[in-house]
């Protein structure tokens, strides 16, 4: 009997994505037109965010935002932000597998859309395109897990 429970389907792990979408999306020129004449190279700043949470039994939203900021000297070029989400189900995961998926596997299937998001809104805006660079979502999840697990906190 405890062998037909292990082959039993309903108990078996389950990945499914179930949509991808562009959640959020903000472009501001502040200082336009002008700022489309200035010349030199631009500081940019780029912020990577990154959020889970469940929206159902077993179903769960993960976002990826962007927030890349250019300027010459004190002068804001743009300003941009884009949410990129996704809706996952998973089921019959340990938590610790689960966890591992929503803040590494997840927005590792998300990050390339967002990144051409924000290099189309660059070019769309006037602008040479921001190409945001690879990022290594499991060092930064097991970054996150350390930091917590010195702070005392649980995951």
């Amino acid at each position: 009997m405890a062998d037909q429970a292990a082959i039993d389907p309903s108990n078996a792990p389950v990945f499914n994505i179930q949509r991808m979408y562009l959640k959020d999306l903000s472009l501001e020129q502040p200082n336009a037109p002008q700022s489309l004449l200035e010349q030199g190279q631009p500081a940019v700043d780029i912020n990577l965010g990154l959020a889970a949470q469940p929206i159902q039994e077993g179903i769960y939203e993960v976002t990826v935002t962007a927030t890349v900021t250019a300027k010459i000297k004190d002068k804001v070029l743009f300003l941009i932000e884009a949410k990129q989400a996704g809706i996952f189900e998973m089921r019959n995961l340990p938590q610790e597998q689960l966890e591992g998926i929503l803040g590494i596997v997840c927005p590792q299937m998300i990050y390339p859309y967002l990144r051409a998001i924000v290099s189309d809104v660059c070019t769309r805006a006037g602008f040479p395109p921001v190409l945001l660079t690879e990022v290594n979502f499991q060092a930064m999840f097991e970054a996150q897990q350390q930091a917590r697990a010195q702070q005392g906190q649980p995951n």
